[in-house]
C-alpha cells in the first residue's frame, strides 16, 4: 500500500480560533507540509487544482514545482488537474516541465472538476464538461507520446505537425483518472488502460464501490488484463488520538465547518450527523485501530493500492500531530498486511 497526502490549499478562518492566514502563509505552509510528509515516509503529496475562493490552488504546477525544489524522492501528485477547462497544449508543457524538475516524479489525476464556478470562469458550457475531458485528454496523450501531432477537434484551434518541448522525463508519466459521481470517468479511464484515483469522500462507501466496479468492468471489456488495473481512493478526513472520543470531538468543528461549506453543500452528502458520516463514510476518526480496520475494510470494497487522506483545515500544529501519527502507529500496520 501507498499513502498519499493532499491539499486543496483551503484558506477559510480556523473554525475553532476564527484565524485566517494570509495567502503568503498558507502557500508556505503547504510546501513545509510537504517536506514534512517526505520526511515521514508517505508516498506522494498532491496539489488539487481549484479557482476561486476560499482556495489558493489555481496553479498545482506552480506549487509542486516549489515543492520540488525542497523535496527529492516523494512522488508529485495532481488531485486534480481539471483537465476539462484546460489547453492540453499548456498542460502538457507545464507538467513535463515539472517532470523534468523534478527528476520523475510527476504522477497526473485528470478530472472535469467539482466545482461548478470553473466552467463559466473558463467559458466551457458545463453540459459539455465530460466531452471536452475525453477530447482534451485525447490529444494530451498524443503530445506526451507523438511528435509532430495534427489534430482537429471542438476544444481548441487545430493543430498541425505540433512538437512539444520539453517532453516530459518519464516515459510515459503515470496518468490516474480522479473519480467522484459519474461512470464517464470510470468508463475514460478504462478505455485508456489507466489507473482510476475515487474521491470516495461525501457519500457512503456504496455509491464509490459501484464506481469502481464499474471501472473494472470496462476495463475488461476493453480488452485489458483484469490484474493490471489499479485503484486509489481518497478519505474524507483524518483525526486521530489515542481514545476514540478525543478524536470525535476533536475533529467535531472540522467536520461541520466542512459540511457546511458551499463544497459541502455541492457535493449533496446524505450524512445527518458526524456520527452517520463516521459510521457510513470513509472519514479516519477515531483510534489507530479503528482507523487501520476502516482502512482494511476499504481496501476489501475497492482493492486500492493507494490510501490518500489529507489534513486541510486542521490547525498547523494538529495538521503536523495527524501526519506524524498516521506515520507512526497507522501506516505501517497497513504495510505489513497489504505490502
Amino acid at each position: 500500500m501507498r499513502f498519499t497526502v493532499s491539499s486543496l490549499v483551503a484558506n477559510a478562518p480556523d473554525p475553532v480560533t476564527g484565524v485566517r492566514r494570509t495567502p503568503q502563509q498558507k502557500l508556505h505552509s503547504v510546501i513545509e507540509q510537504a517536506v514534512l510528509a517526505e520526511r515521514l515516509g508517505y508516498d506522494g503529496y498532491g496539489v488539487g487544482e481549484r479557482h476561486g475562493e476560499p482556495f489558493l490552488s489555481p496553479a498545482p504546477p506552480v506549487l509542486l514545482s516549489a515543492i520540488a525544489a525542497r523535496t527529492s524522492s516523494i512522488r508529485l501528485f495532481t488531485t486534480v488537474t481539471v483537465l476539462s477547462i484546460l489547453d492540453p497544449v499548456r498542460v502538457a508543457e507545464d507538467y513535463a516541465m515539472l517532470d523534468q524538475l523534478s527528476g520523475g516524479r510527476l504522477e497526473l489525476i485528470v478530472g472535469k472538476g467539482n466545482d461548478p464556478r470553473h466552467f463559466g470562469l473558463f467559458g466551457l458550457p458545463e453540459e459539455r464538461q465530460w466531452e471536452a475531458l475525453a477530447e482534451n485528454y485525447g490529444l494530451l496523450r498524443r503530445l506526451w507520446r507523438e511528435e509532430k501531432v495534427t489534430w482537429e477537434g471542438s476544444t481548441r484551434p487545430p493543430l498541425r505537425d505540433a512538437t512539444v518541448s520539453p517532453r516530459p522525463l518519464q516515459d510515459p508519466v503515470p496518468v490516474w483518472h480522479g473519480s467522484a459521481t459519474s461512470t464517464w470517468s470510470t468508463d475514460l479511464a478504462a478505455r485508456h488502460g489507466d489507473p482510476l484515483f475515487s474521491a470516495n469522500a461525501f457519500h457512503p462507501l456504496e455509491k464509490y464501490r459501484a464506481l469502481v466496479e464499474h471501472y473494472r468492468e470496462r476495463w475488461e471489456h476493453y480488452g485489458h488484463d483484469p490484474k493490471l488495473a489499479k485503484v486509489g481512493a481518497g478519505f474524507g478526513g483524518l483525526y486521530v488520538a489515542k481514545r476514540s472520543q478525543d478524536a470525535v470531538e476533536g475533529f467535531r468543528p472540522y467536520w461541520n465547518a466542512l459540511f457546511d461549506s458551499a463544497a459541502g453543500r455541492h457535493n449533496n452528502s446524505p450524512f445527518a450527523s458526524l456520527e452517520d458520516a463516521l459510521e457510513h463514510g470513509s472519514a479516519l476518526v477515531g483510534s489507530p485501530q479503528q482507523v487501520i480496520e476502516k482502512i482494511h475494510r476499504y481496501h476489501e470494497a475497492f482493492g486500492n493500492e493507494v490510501v490518500g487522506i489529507g489534513v486541510d483545515g486542521l490547525t498547523e500544529g494538529a495538521q503536523r500531530e495527524q501526519l506524524e501519527l498516521f506515520a507512526d502507529e497507522v501506516a505501517p500496520e497497513i504495510r505489513r498486511a497489504l505490502p
